[in-house]
């Protein structure tokens, strides 16, 4: 089994000429398969290998610009030692890797789909989850109650849905806050129900009537993040993927904190009475949300994306060398 040697080059580069030049000569000195890939063929590669051409891969050997004749021959030298002492072992780990180098398996093919387009994917899914919730009520005002609860209920799961910590449409009020909140010009849920605002199974379950409108089956602070990561996510497409990674430290305290101090807070002054009781405002649950949702999107999109690239360059090359070598055969 000949050493492969794999060659990438590109149109109108000297050096690559000249290296391409060398290892002609060399083939008669130090035999092996050459596989040229032309990299302006491949975006993923050009990302790669753009500054760094001519680049010669052999065995666990890459050899990058500049380089003249003599480095050449010493790297193929020790490539072809390297693959002749590993055959002659009869290593069955290296000739299954071999073999796995020379062939696009659908696993690589769908791998390789996936580094391209999670971004749209996830995007996708977003609009999807966040966008969901406020067809509940559209279509409990068509009246189609049987389609809308079953929204509701998949929503429960990850969801409170507390009718006073949502959004209603098609109704007096875009909201029915609790008294303890203290918005001035609203009707407080307890108000206009009747039910009492510590009743938290029935403030889940209500999704509103004719008058009063109906619920978005998502809280006011879960439609901020999810809005606010999709909005990331949209700019993070647009403008090329150019973001690199929120740091950590301004994650938290700019994402995290603000959505802990206000979210926590609230919640353990209503049940440890020796702390004031609070209850947060639609503003600030979606001022906290957003803040979280974008600065989450922001740490992690760009995060995923370097994963990514590095699964789409090491498949883009793979890709490109089985498909010339495929024609050299």
């Amino acid at each position: 089994m000949d050493l492969e040697v794999t060659f990438y080059t590109r149109k109108d580069c000297v050096l690559c000429d000249q290296a391409f030049v060398d290892l002609e000569a060399l083939q008669s000195e130090l035999p092996h398969k050459l596989v040229v890939v032309d990299i302006d063929q491949d975006s993923d590669l050009v990302t790669l290998y753009g500054h760094r051409v001519p680049v010669v891969a052999a065995g666990p050997f890459t050899l990058t610009a500049p380089f003249d004749r003599r480095k050449l021959r010493m790297t193929l030298g020790a490539a072809r030692d390297s693959h002749t002492q590993r055959l002659e072992d009869q290593q069955e780990g290296y000739q299954k890797r071999l073999a796995r180098k020379d062939t696009l398996s659908q696993g690589d093919r769908l791998s390789h789909f996936i580094s391209r387009y999670f971004l749209a994917m996830i995007n996708l899914f977003l609009a999807i989850y966040v966008g969901l919730p406020f067809l509940a009520p559209v279509l409990m005002k068509a009246g189609l109650p049987g389609a809308a609860q079953p929204i509701y209920s998949v929503y429960k799961v990850s969801c409170h849905e507390l009718a006073f910590r949502s959004w209603f449409l098609f109704g007096e009020q875009p909201i029915y806050p609790r008294e303890s909140a203290g918005i001035e010009g609203y009707l407080t849920y307890g108000e206009v129900t009747g039910n009492n605002e510590n009743d938290l199974v029935t403030a889940r379950n209500f999704v509103g009537n004719e008058q009063l409108g109906y619920k978005v089956a998502f809280c006011q602070r879960d439609i901020a993040i999810y809005l606010a990561m999709l909005g990331f996510g949209l700019l993070f497409a647009v403008t090329g993927r150019r973001f690199r990674p929120l740091p950590f430290v301004v994650w938290v305290v700019i994402g995290i904190l603000p959505i802990a101090l206000d979210g926590g807070s609230q919640l353990v002054s209503q049940f440890i009475p020796v702390i004031p009781y609070r209850e947060s405002t639609p503003l600030l649950r979606t001022i906290t949300g957003l803040l979280f949702g974008f600065t989450t999107g922001w740490f992690g999109f760009p995060v995923i994306e370097e994963s990514m690239a590095d699964t789409r360059q090491h498949l883009s090359d793979k890709k490109a060398r089985v498909s010339n070598k495929a024609s050299l055969d």
